[in-house]
């Protein structure tokens, strides 16, 4: 079952390295940015549940390292295997699978606003790849959740 989306992650392409540098300068304060408007939401609490807040704080600050990693020398086993986990693990402490759609939505806006347009374009892949897969990363991470398989 993690195998097709495997072969899609391997389809994403490194970005450049100056796009990568361009990312690295730049996601500390986009993730402070994002951060923000994460916690404003009205409907925060339904995203990522009671008592989640510093997680969900944690979370936009690891992600984007996790991202530049990825940028720096990508391995698309990795890619799946770590978000896999951060899906169970968050699931886990009560986030709704809507919260990817709503996070990773804000950071293509920040990514669209604050970087190049050649730096997007080669950065954009893999945030359109995690919002596209959420479906199938929900779909895994249920059956792991349920206690019926292992992957």
């Amino acid at each position: 079952m993690k195998r097709p989306i495997l072969e899609t992650a391997k389809k994403l392409q490194q970005p450049n390295d100056a796009f990568a540098q361009e990312f690295n300068e730049k996601w500390e304060a986009l993730a402070a940015i994002g951060t923000q408007i994460l916690m404003e939401r009205p409907d925060l609490e339904k995203l990522i549940g009671t008592g989640n807040g510093t997680m969900a704080e944690d979370n936009n600050r690891n992600f984007p390292r996790f991202m530049m990693s990825l940028f720096l020398d990508y391995k698309p086993e990795v890619l799946v295997e770590t978000v896999l986990w951060v899906f169970r693990a968050y699931r886990s402490h009560g986030f709704q699978t809507t919260y990817w759609a709503a996070n990773l939505n804000i950071w293509v806006e920040l990514l669209k606003k604050n970087l190049t347009p050649e730096a997007f374009k080669e950065i954009y892949p893999f945030y359109n790849w995690l919002i596209v897969n959420i479906p199938a990363f929900v779909s895994l991470t249920d059956i792991d959740l349920s206690g019926h398989a292992q992957l």
